[in-house]
């Protein structure tokens, strides 16, 4: 990589051209000499080359139209018709061999106080980058012939890169003001860069905290969702809280701070507590619907919390009152209600199981009914109990983890024995049906689970002949004879 500084206007200007090797940057630059367009790489993939992160999106700005840009590379890469084009926003999109490609040409912006949608007229690349978030994504690289490399750095970007700074180009309450998102995007930079936010950025953020009020619950959740998929996530949420963010957008989960005292007996502190088991699990596992299960595991607790002069602090049920809450969160923030969610609410509902087989003797069946519950989600249930296995006291954290890999070689010899995970008795339902001769009712449920609960306490063996035989006997108990018998 070159060294070589010179001023343009005001600008810092440095050669990055040994950078951009990938062909399709010299496509792009033969387009818009074509066009006569000024033209540059711009934003995160700019940072994300600086600091050697793999990007896979690339914005392109012409000081131009963006729309014909697009057209005109899209030809020349053999991409005719796979140019989405976006009129009402001035935009365009190429995919060109796994890379996404926007277009997009230069303007400036003005903002109502009412919205973060801003007023959008054609402007020069100054404009362009004045209207940028932060520094570190105020750099652009310019793709045409003459200066093909060259990178613009208005605000010293570059140097804010280098320390691992967050800091807006103009003033950060009128930043933050005009589009309250970027609030949640410097959080969010912060944990997945881990950089710093500048002091005075940071409290323009608990300034103008309230504006997050007229940003769509779809965009917060995007940028939660990003958060939680950081490298540390915790990081990231002791940001929200400490600029009054988390109360606003997930109050639920601020709920759990704190430690109350009666007669001298205190409880633990249930948000710091899920934040240590949010960042272990994040250290196994990338899959963003367990982290949230790591987050809400203990959403519960504060409904559930009671004291008793005996055994001091409990939380009875918060498993269940914890999953029953799951829906109405991902409604209110805008997550979906599908099985991502149905996944998350299981979990939460099934984490204290096998942390109760650590302390508890480890049956056969007791086994089976966990493999039967969790079914294809028991793995990813392992990890989230593994996480929650948190506490000062390593002698103690020391003998859980053994006994808890106990566990999961039970789970093991088990499921390779019973096959039982995502099993389903025998007898169907309708075989019951049809056996007695009866319509649904509900004799055909209570049936179907004895026949389920004798198998998984191993009082019969999981084979058709003995299930049907025990149908035959619970039908006759409730006063129904079957019409043929086996």
């Amino acid at each position: 990589m070159m060294n070589i500084f010179f001023n343009l206007s005001t600008s810092m200007i440095k050669e990055y051209n040994t950078d951009l090797e990938h062909p399709v940057f010299r496509i792009i630059s033969e387009a818009a000499d074509q066009l006569g367009f000024e033209c540059y790489v711009i934003g995160g993939y700019v940072r994300d080359l600086i600091m050697g992160r793999k990007s896979e999106d690339i914005d392109i700005v012409a000081v131009g139209s963006g729309i014909e840009l697009a057209e005109m590379f899209a030809q020349k890469a053999g991409l005719k018709n796979d140019v989405k084009i976006f009129r009402n926003f001035g935009t365009a999109m190429v995919n060109y061999y796994g890379l996404d490609i926007e277009f997009v040409g230069a303007r400036k912006e003005s903002y109502c106080s009412d919205s973060r949608k801003p007023v959008v007229e054609n402007g020069t690349l100054d404009d362009d980058l004045n209207r940028r978030d932060f520094t570190v994504n105020s750099l652009a690289l310019c793709l045409n012939n003459k200066n093909f490399g060259m990178l613009i750095d208005p605000f010293n970007g570059l140097a804010d890169i280098e320390k691992k700074v967050l800091r807006t180009p103009l003033e950060p309450s009128i930043t933050f003001s005009d589009d309250p998102l970027r609030m949640m995007r410097a959080i969010r930079f912060a944990a997945q860069l881990k950089f710093v936010i500048d002091e005075i950025t940071f409290s323009a953020i608990q300034t103008n905290k309230e504006r997050i009020s007229i940003v769509s619950g779809e965009r917060i959740a995007e940028e939660m969702n990003k958060i939680i998929a950081s490298p540390t996530p915790s990081e990231g949420i002791r940001l929200l809280e400490a600029s009054g963010l988390l109360e606003l957008i997930f109050p639920q989960l601020l709920a759990l701070k704190g430690v109350e005292m009666v007669e001298g007996k205190g409880h633990k502190d249930n948000y710091h507590h899920t934040l240590k088991v949010l960042d272990n699990v994040s250290l196994l596992s990338d899959n963003l619907w367990l982290r949230w299960a790591a987050l809400l595991h203990d959403i519960g607790k504060p409904s559930s919390k009671k004291f008793d002069e005996k055994t001091g602090w409990t939380f009875h049920a918060h498993d269940f009152i914890g999953s029953r809450m799951v829906p109405g969160i991902f409604k209110k923030m805008k997550l979906p209600l599908n099985e991502k969610m149905k996944y998350v609410q299981k979990l939460v509902f099934l984490h204290l199981r096998p942390i109760a087989l650590v302390e508890d003797k480890v049956t056969d069946s007791a086994i089976r009914r966990l493999l039967f519950d969790a079914g294809d989600d028991i793995d990813d249930l392992m990890i989230l109990c593994k996480a929650d296995i948190t506490s000062k006291n390593q002698v103690k954290v020391k003998t859980y983890l053994t006994n808890f890999e106990l566990v999961r070689e039970k789970l093991i010899e088990i499921e390779e024995k019973d096959k039982i995970r995502n099993w389903q008795p025998p007898v169907t339902g309708e075989m019951i049906m049809q056996t007695f001769n009866l319509l649904p009712c509900k004799e055909v449920g209570i049936i179907k689970n004895s026949i389920k609960e004798a198998i998984l306490d191993n009082k019969i063996n999981n084979n058709f002949e003995e299930a049907y035989n025990l149908m035959i006997e619970e039908g006759k108990k409730l006063g129904f004879d079957p019409i043929h018998e086996q």
